[in-house]
């Protein structure tokens, strides 16, 4: 239970670091107005010049042939509309005839509730054909990790029995081979369009540079094959981001114009005073983050990335979407994005397709329960010796 007046000294006790942050913002503000000025005076050949220079390797970004057909950093949508209607009409003529699928993926991780650990991997696709029949495709597949499949002999003691790793690394990976298989599948039907393919997340994956180089290993081979095989069929690939955090073009910044001091600012925060109508979008840039993963050589396929962001809302910071290299190269960037906007118009300002594999893959609170329940059945059934946790049973008797 909350106690509304320790929460209220908690606040007043720590009122001088509040303060001090917005002044600190508005110092990175100034900072930022500086660096801008100074980039937008460049264009991509004296971007790269300066890069090559500097000698850097992993400057964040690396500016494209986009850049230089920019208004700074935006490239305006032409499109505009007086009413949803005249909106989604737009988006279902670009969108005919082109398939598009999603995948995407829940889990269960063991639990300490029960004696026995167990995991779970479920994923969900979703294709929608676009033709004039309406055909589409929902379907899932689960997974069942038993303590075997989840043992590690490399665990520490703390970790021992429950490992959430492994079941984690099954879905990203499990994930990134459906859509493989999908775009294979469809590729390979001559009669249509290649699909427009939907990971949703990114292909930039620094979070794995976090993990033990055995456990990194798994998550960096899948997203390099899924780099391979949207090259190998030509299918173009997209990694939507909702919500990002990244900073790649705020290091270009920094890279270029820094000297010691970095801006704290996202992508996104940056771009969104700069991208002010719907569909408006940055130019498409090469990823070249700075992580362990490709300060250690092992990330070199971060440079088959290309990035931009888009708004797609007016309330949230613009979006980041990932394509593969070989498509930006193809002169096909514009078609992509476009296929994009057409999605988040059908689905009300979040990819149609994402949002439809996302509701087919979700696991919930309830199902999670019934989950467990199954599984107690399965125990008696085979004389099993399942406990549960005294605690989690008096939380049950409780709520």
């Amino acid at each position: 239970m909350l106690n509304r007046e320790k929460v209220i000294v908690a606040f007043e006790a720590k009122r001088f670091q509040f303060e001090e942050f917005l002044t600190g913002r508005a110092e990175q503000q100034e900072l930022l107005t500086d660096r801008l000025d100074r980039f937008f005076a460049l264009d991509s050949a004296a971007i790269l010049s300066r890069l090559d220079e500097l000698d850097s390797r992993w400057p964040g970004a690396i500016p494209t042939s986009e850049l230089d057909r920019a208004d700074g950093l935006v490239i305006p949508f032409a499109q505009q509309w007086s009413s949803h209607e005249q909106a989604r009409a737009w988006a279902l003529q670009i969108l005919k005839d082109r398939p598009v699928l999603a995948v995407d993926g829940s889990q269960i991780t063991p639990t300490k509730d029960f004696s026995i650990p167990v995991g779970a991997v479920q994923i969900g696709w979703f294709i929608n054909d676009h033709c004039s029949g309406g055909g589409y495709v929902k379907d899932l597949a689960f997974e069942l990790l038993s303590p075997a499949e989840l043992a590690d002999g490399n665990e520490d003691e703390a970790e021992r029995g429950f490992p959430d790793w492994r079941v984690n690394q099954q879905r990203f990976v499990r994930e990134c081979e459906k859509l493989c298989e999908l775009m294979t599948t469809l590729a390979e039907d001559s009669a249509i369009e290649p699909p427009l393919c939907f990971f949703d997340g990114s292909f930039v994956i620094s979070f794995a540079g976090q993990m033990r180089p055995q456990r990194a290993r798994p998550y960096l081979a899948a997203v390099e094959e899924l780099l391979v095989c949207s090259d190998r069929w030509q299918t173009p690939l997209v990694g939507f981001v909702d919500s990002s955090y990244s900073h790649d073009l705020v290091g270009l910044l920094d890279t270029l114009f820094g000297q010691g001091q970095a801006l704290t600012l996202s992508d996104g925060g940056l771009l969104s005073p700069l991208l002010p109508n719907w569909g408006d979008r940055s130019p498409f840039f090469i990823c070249a983050r700075a992580d362990s993963l490709s300060r250690e050589g092992r990330a070199a396929f971060y440079t088959d990335v290309a990035f931009c962001y888009i708004r797609l809302t007016q309330e949230q910071a613009p979006a980041r979407l990932e394509i593969p290299r070989w498509l930006l190269e193809a002169g096909r960037g514009d078609e992509v994005v476009d296929l994009v906007r057409a999605e988040c118009v059908v689905g009300a300002g979040y990819p149609y397709a994402v949002e439809t594999a996302d509701a087919l893959a979700v696991i919930s609170q309830q199902d999670r329960q019934r989950f467990y329940a199954l599984f107690q059945q399965f125990a008696e059934r085979n004389g099993l010796p399942l406990t549960q946790a005294r605690k989690s049973l008096s939380k049950q008797s409780r709520r």
